[in-house]
C-alpha cells in the first residue's frame, strides 16, 4: 500500500460514524414480555419499527422483538440515502408486469419517498434530511448512451430527471471519471441513525411496546389462526406476526430465509472536509453511485464528511481490508482526498431477492416486507406501514405484494456459498468496462 494511503488509514476507528454521533438511547431491555398480543414484530431496524407505529397506530396490542439492540443492523449503517425507483425502469416494470401492475410498482416507489417526508414532517424527526437529489454515474461511455432516453422515461412517469452529458459534469461532480449522468432531484438524504431513533420514539408514543435483546426463536401456527412466537425469553401468543429483518432474516422464518440472499456492503467516512474541498467534491451536495456491478456509491454528510462504500468483494472479508479497497477507489475517483484522514469503517448486511425487487405480503404463517436490494430506507419501512394495515385489515395490500416472491435456484438455506461465483462474473463485467474507458 502506497505510504499516503497508509497514513489516511492509520488511525482508523472500526464503529458506524451514524451510531458514533447518535445520543444515547433508552435501553429497552431486561422488561418482562407479555403472554398475548394482536401483532408480533420481528425486527427492531425501519421497516420493523414502521410496522409496529402503524399497528399501534390501527388500535392493535403491538410488541416488537429485536435480537440486538434497536437498529443494530443495517437501518443504522447504511448511506442514509432515499431513492425513488426499483432496480428495473418504469419501462421495464411495464415490460415485465404489465402497464397497471407495472405503473403501480414505480408509483409505489415514489409514494415510499414522499411517505418517508411526510413522516419526518409529522412526527417531528430529526434526521437532517433534504432533497438533494442523486447522480447515477456512466462507468464507461455505453452506460451513458441510454441515459437521455431514461431521463424522458422517468419524467414521464412521474420522476423529474435528466442526462447531465460528459461535458458538464464537473457542475455536479469534482471529477473527470465518468461519461455523464442521470440526475433525479427529488431524492432525500437523511442521518440513518436519528432517523432510526426518530421511528422508534414514534412507535414508543403511538403504544407500540419495543423491547431489545430478545431473539424470536419461532413461529407456529395454531388451528384457530394465531401464532405462537417461542422467543429467548418465553412464548407470545399473536393474532398476526410480521417479520422484517431484511439481510439478518434467520430460522425463524425459513420460507423467507430461502427467499432473501444476504450481501455485504462496506462504508468508510472521512474526517470532515474544508469548505472549498467539500464543494470541489459536491457542488450542490448530490448523492453519487455508479454504473458498475461492484458499485460504488457516496455523499457528503451533514458534517462535510466523505462517506464512500461499495460492496467490495462476495468472498468473506473483514473491515481493515475493505477499507483500504474503498479508499483507493475513493482517492481514485477525487484524488485530492488521498491525504485526508479516513475516520471510520464499517459493514453490514443488505437483503437481495432473485428479481432483485422488494418484496411484501403473506408466507407461511407470517406477514413481510424484505429484500432491500440496495435501496431501503425509503421502500421497506414504507412496505412496512402499508403490509401491517393491510394485514390488520385497513388498506389494501402493496402492490409489491403481487408480485412472486421466487426460491434462490439452489440449494440453500441462508448461507449465500454461491455469492463469490457470482462476484467473480461481476467483477470480470467490470474489468471489461474499464478496458473499454
Amino acid at each position: 500500500m502506497p505510504a499516503r494511503a497508509a497514513d489516511a488509514l492509520a488511525t482508523v476507528e472500526q464503529r458506524v460514524l451514524w451510531q458514533a454521533q447518535l445520543p444515547p438511547m433508552p435501553d429497552r431491555g431486561g422488561r418482562p414480555l407479555p403472554d398475548v398480543a394482536d401483532l408480533v414484530v420481528i425486527g427492531g431496524g425501519f421497516t420493523g419499527l414502521a410496522a409496529a407505529r402503524r399497528g399501534a397506530l390501527l388500535g392493535a396490542r403491538v410488541v416488537l422483538l429485536e435480537a440486538e439492540t434497536l437498529g443494530w443492523g443495517a437501518s443504522s449503517r447504511n448511506a442514509g440515502m432515499c431513492l425513488v425507483g426499483l432496480k428495473s425502469g418504469p419501462a421495464r416494470l411495464v415490460q415485465e408486469y404489465g402497464p397497471e401492475l407495472g405503473g403501480a410498482l414505480h408509483r409505489e416507489s415514489i409514494e415510499a419517498v414522499e411517505w418517508t417526508a411526510a413522516l419526518i414532517a409529522e412526527e417531528g424527526i430529526e434526521a437532517g434530511f433534504a432533497r438533494s437529489g442523486h447522480l447515477e454515474l456512466a462507468f464507461g461511455p455505453s452506460d451513458a448512451d441510454g441515459m437521455e432516453a431514461a431521463a424522458r422515461e422517468l419524467t414521464g412517469a412521474g420522476t423529474p430527471a435528466r442526462f447531465v452529458p460528459r461535458a458538464v459534469l464537473r457542475e455536479e461532480i469534482g471529477t473527470d471519471a465518468y461519461f455523464g449522468g442521470l440526475l433525479v432531484e427529488t431524492d432525500g438524504g437523511l442521518d440513518p441513525a436519528r432517523y432510526h431513533a426518530g421511528l422508534a420514539e414514534a412507535a414508543g408514543r403511538a403504544g407500540a411496546d419495543l423491547h431489545e435483546g430478545v431473539r424470536a426463536l419461532g413461529v407456529r401456527s395454531q388451528r384457530d389462526g394465531r401464532s405462537v412466537v417461542e422467543t429467548s425469553r418465553g412464548a407470545i401468543l399473536a393474532r398476526e406476526v410480521f417479520v422484517g429483518t431484511n439481510g439478518y432474516t434467520d430460522g425463524v422464518a425459513p420460507a423467507l430465509r430461502r427467499r432473501v440472499i444476504p450481501v455485504g456492503s462496506y462504508i468508510i467516512a472521512t474526517d470532515p472536509l474544508p469548505e472549498d474541498l467539500a464543494h470541489e467534491i459536491s457542488p450542490r451536495g448530490r448523492m453519487f453511485f455508479d454504473t458498475k456491478r461492484f458499485l460504488n456509491y457516496w455523499r457528503l454528510t451533514p458534517d462535510r464528511r466523505v462517506l464512500f462504500g461499495g460492496r467490495v468483494s462476495f468472498w468473506p472479508s473483514s473491515v481493515a481490508k475493505t477499507a483500504r479497497i474503498l479508499q483507493r477507489a475513493m482517492v481514485a475517483i477525487h484524488p485530492r482526498l488521498a491525504a485526508v484522514r479516513v475516520a471510520y469503517a464499517w459493514g453490514g448486511k443488505l437483503g437481495f431477492s432473485v428479481d432483485r425487487m422488494a418484496h411484501a405480503g403473506r408466507i407461511a404463517g407470517v406477514s413481510f416486507a424484505t429484500a432491500c436490494c440496495g435501496s431501503g430506507v425509503a421502500i421497506l419501512p414504507y412496505l412496512g406501514d402499508r403490509t401491517v394495515a393491510w394485514v390488520l385489515g385497513g388498506d389494501g395490500a402493496p402492490a409489491l405484494a403481487r408480485l412472486r416472491f421466487a426460491l434462490v435456484p439452489a440449494p440453500y438455506e441462508g448461507r449465500p456459498w454461491f455469492l463469490p461465483l457470482v462476484g467473480e462474473w461481476y467483477r470480470l463485467q467490470d474489468r471489461r468496462a474499464a478496458r473499454r474507458r
